[in-house]
């Protein structure tokens, strides 16, 4: 029957015009047409709704992507950058040239009811992307910090695209603003007053303002000075003064420039010995004959460009209890869905990957940090986006906040306060750590999402699945109102019918059920 149904369909389409093939086409009953339909989409370049024959088609396969929902809700696209100069498209690809995790979101937002289709962006194309992202009633953006520069192309005129996007009512996860003003080191000094932040937090965006804050905070207690630019801990550093002279009071009095500093960068543990003029100068101006030697792979020039350009440094009171280890809370949305401890390798105050770090990994509602948890989650989350100058922006799919223990005594005592601080949030295509071993490198040429382990990539899916939901009650508004009572009956009624579909409850029992859920 396979056979003759083959030779029945190989008739209507060989040797004929392409007005021919529409025309037999039009012959066939609806569920066999629905069938060819699913054959082409589910084989044809960037499978979806959308039409993205306008822009080259950078993937060489989809696997391991669901099929598109006949009738989206939403229309939506994944967007990527293959870096055509680096090995394997960048450190993040799997071998068919997509990003190692985007398979899961993909798959989120299309059992979420929506498509979702895989796009890359190159900037010769720029103006057709961009006119194709106008089809998508949302773009999720998954392009590394560095890789649109790294393949010859403009960050700001992409991050302008989007932008425009955002101003004709497209979503963007995340905007350009918020993955800006979330990532920028000033948003902790937007924060200082609530739960999770430090009054003293100071931001400088002048030497002078510079010069004259650090001198006079320094002198005071020992401090963290933040650069906004860097990555992986580069130019942040740990100071102490040498002499440990510092006032009683705040405000008492400024350092001088001959003050020896003891500073330690967070990316390597690394320690430096400098005066307060030399580190001042290097901030301002990198390596100069004022500056002294540094062994720090950084080049300074934090505040190079002034504001405009993200030259920026956050002054932070330093808090003893780094040394153990800080806490990473991973997010969708506003749901928290696991914690991670890091701690640094004795002697360090770092915990970034590759310093010899340690992780724990704990659930999201793990007791040990049931007051962090309430002042973020509960206190903090509602007026986050507000607080950041982000008004009307929703929270990112996919983030991360790291915060340190904020009580003054001594690492290794009991704690007299139960208080947490913020460091850093991240919103810049944060990974999905469980896929990781789809990615390719030289031991792995050939990696994909086959090679992720069952146990993990279920994680992966969850995770997924559960920023489909939350782009849905963004998108769909009445959704985003849904009271908690509410969701919880609509997801009883789809587990009926489910039941119903599956032979498991008859449509009698389904129905009987029906009437005790809603008390008729």
């Amino acid at each position: 029957m396979g056979s003759a149904a083959s030779t029945e369909h190989k008739s209507l389409i060989e040797g004929k015009s392409p007005e021919e093939i529409a025309a037999a086409l039009k012959e066939l009953p609806p569920d066999q047409l629905s069938k060819i339909w699913a054959a082409v989409d589910k084989n044809s370049p960037c499978p979806g709704p959308v039409d993205c024959s306008s822009i080259t088609v950078v993937a060489k396969d989809y696997k391991g992507m669901l099929d598109q929902p006949s009738a989206p809700k939403f229309k939506g696209a994944l967007a990527q950058i293959y870096v055509r100069s680096q090995p394997y498209g960048g450190s993040d690809k799997s071998n068919n040239g997509h990003r190692y995790d985007s398979i899961p979101i993909v798959n989120g937002m299309i059992s979420a009811g929506m498509s979702c289709q895989l796009i890359h962006y190159t900037h010769e194309e720029h103006d057709k992307f961009f006119e194709l992202c106008k089809s998508f009633d949302f773009v999720i953006v998954r392009c590394n910090p560095g890789q649109i520069k790294a393949d010859g192309g403009d960050q700001q005129k992409f991050d302008d695209g989007m932008r425009a996007l955002r101003k004709m009512g497209k979503q963007v996860w995340p905007s350009p603003d918020v993955m800006e003003k979330m990532g920028a080191k000033d948003a902790l000094c937007k924060v200082a007053t609530m739960n999770i932040g430090l009054e003293d937090t100071l931001a400088y965006y002048s030497p002078e303002e510079f010069s004259v804050g650090f001198k006079k905070t320094m002198a005071f207690q020992p401090r963290v000075i933040k650069q906004n630019r860097g990555s992986s801990g580069e130019g942040i550093w740990i100071i102490k003064l040498k002499e440990e002279n510092y006032c009683k009071e705040y405000g008492e009095r400024s350092c001088e420039d001959s003050e020896k500093l003891l500073l330690m960068e967070a990316n390597d543990n690394h320690e430096e010995e400098h005066t307060v003029g030399e580190f001042i100068e290097f901030c301002v101006n990198g390596r100069t004959s004022k500056s002294g030697k540094w062994d720090t792979v950084g080049t300074g020039k934090y505040l190079e460009g002034g504001k405009a350009a993200g030259g920026q440094l956050v002054d932070q009171r330093f808090c003893p209890r780094i040394v153990e280890g800080e806490v990473r809370m991973n997010m969708i949305g506003d749901t928290c869905t696991g914690i991670i401890h890091k701690k640094p390798k004795a002697g360090g105050i770092s915990a970034v990957g590759g310093t010899g770090s340690i992780y724990t990994f704990y659930g999201p509602d793990a007791p040990e940090f049931k007051q962090l948890s309430e002042d973020f989650l509960k206190n903090s989350i509602p007026t986050l986006m507000e607080s950041l100058d982000l008004t009307g922006e929703p929270l990112p799919l996919w983030w991360t906040g790291d915060f340190i223990n904020a009580d003054p005594g001594k690492p290794g005592t009991p704690c007299t306060i139960d208080k947490w601080i913020v460091g850093e949030f991240n919103c810049s295509c944060v990974g999905i750590s469980k896929c990781l071993p789809a990615y390719c490198n030289a031991e792995k040429p050939n990696a994909s999402v086959y090679d992720i382990p069952v146990k993990d990539f279920v994680e992966a899916t969850y995770l997924g699945n559960l920023m489909g939901q939350k782009a849905l009650a963004i998108l769909d508004g009445q959704g985003a109102k849904m009271s908690p009572s509410a969701t919880k009956v609509l997801s009883r009624v789809e587990a009926l019918r489910g039941a119903t579909k599956a032979g498991v409850l008859s449509s009698e029992e389904a129905g009987s059920m029906l009437d005790k859920l809603f008390d008729v």
